[in-house]
């Protein structure tokens, strides 16, 4: 049997969408028993949502106050400990995951594999190199433990209606003192998450300027949409970097993203390449980005966003 530990991200109050598209990844693994851990201060409301994804077996809990924020430096040394009983363990390819899957595998003394995209055996998967043009296959030794991170927007949620027992777990690791939480800002909005969103507008550098990127706020808030942008919009200072779609930003998969003064870079296609719908919004009618749009849209964006809020208004 191969025990397959997952690393659960939440915020304390919600479990993020990517804990359950890990448990659908860990699914396909033959004669495989899965397990979430959480570690927080306080982690009875998210385990609760833990336990009732389908698939999975057991939800441990690790609640002490050094971990009511997520420090990769202070949840790896205990995640490493409670590795010992597992023989696969898996996180989110999330900014969580990127920042503490390393830490695990450096303290486990093991390789990671990273951006699994679709599972072939128990050590056998497929992932993406060269910025996605290229598709690989790995395979794992299996007499070492197995580490991971698993590419989310290659995989759907699993769904609810499970039962998992939930338990308390703790550990005798050292807790490292040279990392401390000070603070974290954030802008505050009401819009979706980016990376978990169903529909994403995103912006170029067509837009100009950070004056025009309320373009895309106003359309985004009409259609419940996160807002995102490519990786020229953000070095010219248009957008914060943690708007940023693509190889170096956020590999996000929503129903519907629609891009906009965005000419299609392949990093930035990288980012996109799991979205369901792509609408692309471009007054050149030779960008790259009309190739892998399902909708195209050749025209000035200045004229075509305003019109679409009227549209969608009416």
């Amino acid at each position: 049997m191969h025990k397959i530990l997952i690393v659960g991200e939440h915020d304390g109050k919600t479990l993020n969408p990517a804990t359950a598209k890990c448990v659908t990844c860990a699914g396909s693994i033959p004669d495989g028993e899965i397990a979430i851990v959480l570690l927080g201060s306080d982690t009875a409301a998210v385990a609760a949502q833990a336990a009732a994804i389908a698939g999975v077996k057991s939800v441990l809990r690790v609640d002490r106050s050094e971990n009511e924020h997520p420090l990769a430096a202070i949840f790896a040394p205990q995640l490493a400990a409670l590795a010992a009983d597992y023989t696969h363990v898996f996180g989110p390819s999330t900014s969580f995951g990127k920042d503490l899957m390393p830490r695990i595998a450096a303290l486990l003394g093991v390789p990671q594999v990273s951006d699994l995209m679709s599972v072939e055996g128990a050590y056998r998967f497929k992932r993406p190199t060269y910025a996605g043009n290229a598709i690989v296959t790995v395979e794992a030794d299996p007499a070492r433990k197995l580490l991971a991170t698993v590419r989310v927007a290659s995989f759907q949620a699993a769904t609810g209606g499970g039962s998992a027992a939930i338990e308390s777990k703790s550990t005798a690791a050292a807790l490292p003192s040279h990392t401390r939480y000070v603070g974290a800002k954030s802008g505050s909005t009401d819009r979706p998450d980016l990376q978990t969103a169903k529909r994403v507008v995103s912006g170029g550098r067509a837009l100009g300027s950070a004056e025009n990127f309320k373009l895309l706020f106003s359309l985004a808030d009409q259609i419940g949409a996160a807002v995102g942008a490519s990786r020229a919009a953000v070095d010219a200072g248009y957008a914060p970097n943690e708007m940023q779609v693509g190889q170096t930003g956020k590999i996000i998969s929503p129903d519907i993203y629609i891009a906009i003064g965005i000419s299609g870079a392949i990093q930035h296609l990288t980012g996109i390449k799991d979205a369901r719908t792509i609408v692309a919004i471009n007054k050149d009618g030779e960008a790259p980005i009309f190739e892998v749009a399902d909708i195209g849209l050749v025209g000035d964006l200045f004229q075509i966003v305003p019109e679409l809020e009227r549209l969608i208004g009416s």
